[in-house]
């Protein structure tokens, strides 16, 4: 069950690290139109492949995960990346993140730990 937790922790870091680049990769490219320009700035932006590097890993150690144990266990753990998405936007974007949010994410953590058990 530990190396469970940690394989999906490292799902977890993979899949909000890729929407934290893309993220940033947004904010750098600007407004989405259909000129020369926005499709440069997105290309040569570096920050948009690294979302996608990490996105295709999360993807792939995913797909290792659901190969060794049951989707009935595995995805319940998945919820950990609520936890690592607040924590991404209140440190890394200076979100704030009001308590109800907090409480909501520590009752779908129960919860999926009801489910694991």
């Amino acid at each position: 069950m530990i190396r469970l937790f940690i394989l999906i922790l490292l799902q977890a870091t993979l899949v909000i690290g890729s929407e934290c680049f893309l993220k940033v990769a947004l904010s750098k490219i600007g407004d989405f139109s259909w000129t020369w320009a926005f499709f440069k700035d997105a290309l040569t932006c570096w920050q948009l492949y690294a979302a996608g590097i990490m996105a295709i890993t999360g993807v792939v150690e995913w797909m290792f995960v659901l190969k060794r144990y049951e989707l009935s266990l595995a995805y319940p753990l998945t919820a950990i990346s609520f936890i690592l998405s607040l924590v991404a936007g209140a440190v890394i974007f200076h979100e704030v993140v009001p308590p109800t949010r907090w409480i909501g994410v520590v009752l779908i953590m129960v919860g999926a730990f009801l489910v694991a058990r």
